[in-house]
């Protein structure tokens, strides 16, 4: 993990393999990263739940099968908001773009699965997506 701090307060990087595996302790970085943030109970299960969804889709679907590849979260806290940034070289992959699904349809039909990027878009404050360098770059933003 590397830790600097900037022009933002307290800027810190985890990279990792792009795997599932990795998850666990993508959330112990990030709660490590936001320990001492004033957040209550459920803005902080927010945080957690959005960024899990981010890479849990990142790991099962930007890079196709037979390649792997890795994700970059980096955590800092600007302006009385905290952001987090993912990044990977994978899929080119806009979720600002992804329609809301239609939630009623979904649950009377049953049809499981397609709520990640809607989790994370609902939970959070901002969202900003930019393709760079060959990399998804995604941003989101949550106040304290």
């Amino acid at each position: 993990m590397e830790r600097r701090v900037t022009g933002a307060e307290d800027v810190r990087e985890l990279r990792v393999a792009a795997d599932l595996k990795e998850i666990d302790r993508v959330r112990d970085f990030l709660r490590e990263a936001i320990a001492d943030l004033p957040f209550d109970e459920e803005d902080r299960l927010k945080v957690e739940l959005a960024l899990h969804e981010i890479c849990v889709n990142i790991a099962r679907y930007a890079y196709p099968r037979g390649r792997s590849g890795e994700m970059a979260v980096r955590i800092w806290r600007d302006d009385g908001s905290l952001f987090i940034e993912v990044r990977d070289s994978g899929i080119p992959f806009n979720p600002v773009r992804k329609k809301n699904p239609d939630l009623v349809v979904k649950l009377r039909r049953g049809i499981p699965g397609g709520l990640g990027v809607y989790f994370f878009k609902t939970l959070m404050d901002g969202l900003s997506y930019r393709r760079a360098g060959g990399q998804n770059i995604l941003t989101v933003r949550k106040a304290f």
